[in-house]
């Protein structure tokens, strides 16, 4: 039996009177591989910071009795020595860190973590800002990694291909489930018909009980019309036989208290409710932002450079109308260049002149408007409100969210509100930079509805592979200084 590597027990913690973590007890074997998933907001990270020694909960205890390892996106990397052939592998530039991209931070990262044996690995979102090379890289690494690994990720791919076990994080408790992210996903669809059956078994025995209890009022009902139908005399008449009349009423009143005991049973059944139904929300278009031409955005000869850096070399390319078309290839190959020349109008580029174009750029997004969302996104969108809360309820804002001023929203928040401000506004292209960097996996999977209900034309950047195979009609590929179709 594999010994406990870390062990939880009775915890309890919370942020402003809200419980954010609630475990009776959790443990993580020698060899686990675990990947935790759950909303955004929803404690994963809180979690891993709680196994990890950085936090310390309001109850309870955390034991560990292995040395480990902790990767933090969030934080920048530090100036300290690396395994030479990580170095290499990894591409990572002799140069001061400062000068670092995204991706190329996240690379020395990795490359600092796996330059020391860990029995146990903590990793906080390990591929935002990772190429397609940078994520294979990270899998290969770990995939005979000798230890417990923890993840936290929104990349599906990479759950599937490391992970063994998923924790999903949901009001503060922990559900484990057996297997990798598809085999999770495959016991919350058997969870959901199984719900489904037990809820229509739940109506129709509601409804069989409703009606027996119905026809019963309705059989009392008529007792009492005819007792209410003998006249005077013969009620005097029979005045010597009171034991029918008595009989009557016995019989009536019997036949309530059954209507009664049918209408408690119905009261006492448990009820199940009917699981929650994902239904593709459609974003049709005005006749005012429809448009005509077969390739809304062309290029004839482009060339493109970053400084010195040659990026592509004359290329032509056409991107057809109501298509979504993915834009992939390596850190620094001139994906995220080559979307703001075309938001630019830039020189080589030729865009339908009816094309009114909503963006989606990699950065931080602040608000200033003194709005609440719902009113921010009726001022902006021609939809009607019932379409508005159902977008905004899909990206996770729901209750009082909706009346938060928009100033105050954090920044997975405000990242959501503009995905759903360009879904519902006045835009017949969008072009979307890497929208699922910082998105649960909950809320890619919402931003996959809205784009295969979505009948304008897109055009977008992302190394998440499994998004991209599901939303893609095209995938292009920079490679060589030249965008070809891929496979």
């Amino acid at each position: 039996m594999e010994k406990v590597c870390i062990e939880l027990e009775n915890i309890e913690l919370s942020f402003l009177d809200k419980m954010v973590l609630n475990i009776p007890r959790l443990a993580v074997h020698q060899f686990d591989r675990i990947g935790i998933v759950g909303k955004n907001g929803a404690g994963k990270s809180t979690l891993l910071k709680l196994m990890a020694g950085l936090i310390q909960p309001d109850q309870g205890y955390v034991r560990s009795f292995i040395e480990t390892g902790y990767f933090d996106q969030l934080n920048a990397p530090t100036q300290k020595d690396v395994d030479y052939d990580l170095r290499g592998k990894l591409s990572i530039p002799e140069t001061e860190i400062k000068n670092f991209s995204g991706g190329e931070q996240t690379r020395l990262k990795l490359a600092q973590i796996f330059s020391t044996y860990y029995e146990g690995l903590f990793i906080d979102e390990p591929t935002t800002h990772l190429d397609a090379e940078g994520i294979q890289f990270f899998i290969e690494e770990l995939t005979y990694y000798y230890g417990a690994l923890i993840l936290v990720s929104h990349d599906r791919y990479v759950l599937d291909q490391l992970v063994t076990k998923i924790w999903e994080v949901e009001e503060g408790h922990i559900t484990e489930y057996t297997g990798n992210y598809s085999d999770y996903v495959a016991q919350k669809e058997l969870q959901k018909k199984q719900q489904q059956e037990q809820h229509d078994k739940y109506v129709k025995e509601k409804t069989r009980l409703m009606k027996a209890a119905d026809d019963k009022m309705k059989k009392a009902a008529k007792v009492t019309e005819a007792n209410g139908r003998i006249s005077k005399k013969e009620t005097r008449a029979k005045a010597n036989k009171m034991f029918m009349t008595k009989s009557k009423d016995t019989s009536q009143k019997n036949i309530q208290r059954a209507a009664k005991a049918i209408e408690q049973r119905v009261e006492q059944l448990d009820v199940v409710e009917a699981p929650k139904e994902e239904k593709i929300i459609r974003f049709h278009q005005s006749h005012a932002l429809q448009l005509h031409n077969k390739f809304p955005i062309m290029a004839d000869r482009l060339t493109l450079k970053a400084g010195e850096k040659l990026l592509l070399k004359e290329t032509s390319f056409q991107f057809p109308l109501g298509k979504i078309i993915a834009i992939t290839g390596k850190n620094g190959s001139g994906k995220t260049t080559l979307l703001r020349h075309i938001l630019q109008y830039g020189e080589g580029i030729t865009i339908s002149p009816k094309a009114v174009i909503g963006a989606y750029e990699q950065m931080d997004y602040q608000f200033v408007a003194d709005k609440t969302v719902i009113g921010l996104m009726k001022e902006n969108s021609d939809y009607a409100d019932s379409k508005i809360r159902s977008v905004l309820h899909s990206m996770g804002f729901i209750g009082n969210d909706l009346k938060k001023n928009v100033r105050n929203l954090s920044g997975g928040e405000a990242i959501r509100l503009v995905l759903c401000q360009l879904f519902l506004g006045r835009y017949n292209v969008l072009i979307l930079d890497e929208p699922t960097n910082f998105l649960d996996v909950f809320c890619i999977e919402a931003l996959e509805t809205f784009l295969k209900g979505y009948e304008g034309t897109v055009l977008l950047v992302s190394h998440d592979r499994t998004f991209v195979d599901r939303v893609a009609d095209y995938i292009y590929v920079i490679d060589d200084q030249n965008l070809r179709l891929g496979n």
